[in-house]
């Protein structure tokens, strides 16, 4: 007694499971680096943006900002200090500026702009007491970081956290706002929290 036929649409899929099963099942290709067990590449170097950008170059490792602009969303991929970071930077986007604000406290009616600063980076776990700017060209360590990157000088400071600027100077409303605008880092020093 013959098999029965196989309708078109089996006959079909069958190549195509079979293909997929194989790629399943095959084993890894060795890692270009060094072989089975390499470990995986290192992450982008920082600074590699250029001056003022972000190090991160994948979008997927990018912070979104909400259309009112007022909300920045973290990656996926960000470390839990980063996001708590930027959650905290998100809860003083609608304060004003005011020069000394957050110097004395992290909680204030308003910011200026190492307060805005220090404020989102004690959301992360990265400061135990607001900096000023000339503070902060002494804090972390020498250079743009993976994640986080304070730009400072003794008048002004802003922060790049996950891609996004966070600052109080630039189009738009003053205060800390995040700012969708790239900003030259020429006069400022890169300063960043270790590992991040």
């Amino acid at each position: 007694m013959r098999p029965p036929a196989l309708g078109r649409r089996y006959a079909l899929a069958i190549p195509l499971l079979v293909a997929l099963l194989a790629t399943a099942f095959a084993a890894p290709a060795p890692a270009a680096t060094g072989g089975a067990g390499a470990p995986p590449p290192p992450p982008p170097a920082p600074g590699s943006g250029g001056a003022g950008s972000s190090p991160l170059t994948t979008p997927e490792a990018k912070a979104q900002l909400s259309p009112d602009g007022r909300v920045a969303i973290p990656p996926a991929s960000a470390p839990d200090a980063v996001k708590n970071a930027i959650y905290a930077a998100n809860r003083i986007t609608n304060k004003p500026y005011r020069y000394g604000g957050g110097h004395r406290r992290f909680r204030d009616s308003g910011y200026d702009c190492s307060g805005g600063v220090s404020y989102a980076l004690r959301g992360g776990k990265f400061l135990k007491r607001p900096l000023h700017s000339s503070a902060f060209m002494r804090w972390g360590a020498a250079g743009p970081g993976q994640w986080i990157t304070v730009y400072t000088n003794p008048g002004h400071a802003y922060v790049m956290i996950a891609g996004l600027r966070f600052d109080t100077s630039g189009p738009g409303e003053r205060g800390p706002r995040w700012r969708k605008s790239a900003r030259s880092a020429r006069a400022y020093s890169a300063r960043h929290p270790e590992g991040f």
